[in-house]
């Protein structure tokens, strides 16, 4: 029994993940699942092949042996993975051969496929075209999979929410008055490493006006002494797992009306915190927040959905946003980070990352969620 970098995931672990995938599969009335590299190959296999120009393609059978097909100069980094243990049959190709007839080898004249979300068009096209079938996302066989984390997975996200807390709780080391956005976030992300990530993914410093604005990353914008400030940070930790939460910061009490509206969204993130539990419906927490903001007339400063899920990915399934029916299951995890934003002023955000559990929920950061005055 191998290991792919952590001891929590096993080669049986993986082939649990390949039998399951193989049966689902089967069940949304597929031929084939086919995989390209990316979130979806790692959680099959731990491989941690890049997307080229060359195909990569783990496919995975409704019935019979799985295999991946790969140009010879990649198989050297498939030792990494677990797919010598996983019973796969390697096959590889070289320059000048056609892999995507060698991928659909055995699967008959039109195949039923359904291809991994991020396998790009440069492959899904030719499938497509040899195929002679229309292939379908694979997300309604994969989130089952992946949206409901075992034991293991949860450990390793409660091990990045810890690390990013930390990262939080050093913010007034980097978030200075007359530090440009650009500046603290460099030391931001220096700090997401050395606090146990593998890299920062995404790091947002939303400084004054710049808060109201929730995708803004970071500018060369001097932060002034009246900033309201929303820095959203995360990244991955080992075995890739990842880290997301978002505070608001200050350099003096706030205004009556800041004052005011801080409390509101407080108050919604607390109040869908609290929704979670099994059996309720992802579009019911994201209307726990929206009903508090909208009672304080803040409903239309509240413009994304409540959360989403997390993972090997930033954003995967479930998606808590009006219209998403799906039944929260325990192992569930996702953000919860109801925010405010007026535009050409300031914006605040709060997140969390809760996982579901058999009667509610845990959240995995811990840092206070008031506007914290630095």
């Amino acid at each position: 029994m191998t290991t792919t970098g952590d001891s929590r995931f096993t080669s049986d672990v993986y082939a649990s993940r390949v039998s399951r995938a193989a049966q689902l599969t089967a069940d949304a009335g597929f031929d084939a699942l086919v995989v390209g590299p990316g979130p979806d190959l790692r959680y099959l296999t731990g491989s941690r092949a890049n997307t080229f120009e060359r195909l990569t393609a783990l496919v995975i059978p409704a019935s019979g042996t799985p295999r991946i097909v790969v140009a010879r100069l990649e198989v050297p980094s498939l030792k990494a993975s677990a797919v010598g243990d996983l019973g796969i049959e390697v096959c590889d190709w070289v320059d000048g051969q056609d892999a995507y007839a060698l991928a659909l080898d055995g699967l008959g004249a039109r195949p039923r496929l359904a291809v991994s979300d991020a396998m790009p068009a440069l492959h899904v096209v030719p499938i497509a075209q040899r195929s002679s079938a229309t292939p379908a996302l694979a997300t309604a066989v994969l989130r089952e999979l992946r949206m409901i984390k075992d034991t293991s997975e949860i450990d390793a996200l409660r091990e990045a929410g810890a690390a990013i807390d930390r990262v939080h709780a050093r913010m007034g080391e980097w978030l200075r008055v007359g530090r440009t956005e650009r500046e603290v976030a460099a030391d931001i992300a220096d700090a997401i490493v050395s606090e146990g990530h593998t890299g920062a993914e995404f790091v947002i410093v939303g400084s004054g006006p710049n808060g109201a604005d929730p995708h803004h990353e970071y500018s060369d914008r001097t932060i002034t002494a009246d900033d309201v400030v929303v820095i959203d940070i995360g990244g991955p930790v080992e075995p890739g797992y990842n880290s997301d939460s978002t505070r608001t910061y200050s350099f003096a009490e706030p205004s009556g009306e800041i004052a005011d509206a801080y409390a509101a969204l407080q108050s919604a993130q607390q109040q869908a915190v609290a929704a979670v539990r099994p059996g309720v419906t992802a579009e019911s927490v994201d209307a726990a927040a929206r009903d508090v903001l909208r009672g304080a007339g803040l409903a239309e400063k509240f413009i994304h959905r409540t959360g989403h899920g997390i993972g090997l990915s930033v954003h995967e399934e479930p998606y808590i946003v009006a219209g998403n029916d799906i039944e929260l299951r325990s192992g569930m995890a996702f953000s919860v980070e109801p925010g405010v934003y007026f535009s050409g002023q300031w914006g605040a955000r709060i997140e969390d990352i809760v996982v579901v559990t058999d009667d509610g929920c845990e959240a995995l950061n811990t840092r206070p969620h008031g506007l914290t005055v630095l």
